[in-house]
């Protein structure tokens, strides 16, 4: 069992990033020759589309949380020991976190509102609360990666060890 929750720790962003991206890509190209070949499109394709991407964004997004590849301007952390180092990280995280669970209980009542009163999607014609919820389950995904990341963060800071910065873009 411990393979597999590791696993799934490791990749599950990415498992869903793709499932994501692939539906995108292939209802984006199934409409593109509906539309050029067939001279006819329907309103689904353009909804699971959108869907797609707005789940894409909130999962890519807590995904940049757990590697650390979020946007920073990290020149300040040149200059600054690896204790400051840590606690500043620390201290973002723990910031981000507030943010994160203000956004998560007011795009989980949006959610729930909606749920409440049975709105459903114009082309699909099924509920709204399955597409509403990528951003409840975004931040839920970022709220738990944070977490790991404060601990990790203060495991590194008790043993001495350098704070983890994540993958640089450029370098």
């Amino acid at each position: 069992m411990r393979p597999i929750i590791q696993a799934l720790d490791t990749n599950a962003e990415r498992w869903a990033l793709l499932v994501f991206y692939v539906m995108l890509v292939g209802t984006m190209f199934i409409e593109v020759v509906r539309r050029e070949v067939f001279s006819y499109s329907s309103i689904w394709g353009e909804e699971i589309v959108r869907y797609s991407f707005i789940y894409l964004a909130w999962i890519g997004a807590a995904a940049a949380v757990r590697e650390r590849g979020h946007i920073r301007i990290d020149v300040l952390m040149n200059y600054v020991s690896p204790r400051v180092k840590a606690a500043l990280y620390i201290l973002g995280d723990l910031v981000m976190f507030f943010v994160a669970a203000i956004a998560f209980y007011w795009s989980l009542e949006t959610a729930l509102v909606s749920a409440k009163f049975g709105s459903v999607t114009h082309g699909l014609r099924i509920s709204q609360v399955w597409f509403l919820m990528a951003v409840p389950i975004g931040f839920g995904l970022m709220m738990f990666r944070l977490i790991q990341s404060f601990l990790r963060d203060v495991r590194d800071l008790r043993d001495g060890r350098a704070v983890y910065e994540g993958d640089k873009l450029f370098d």
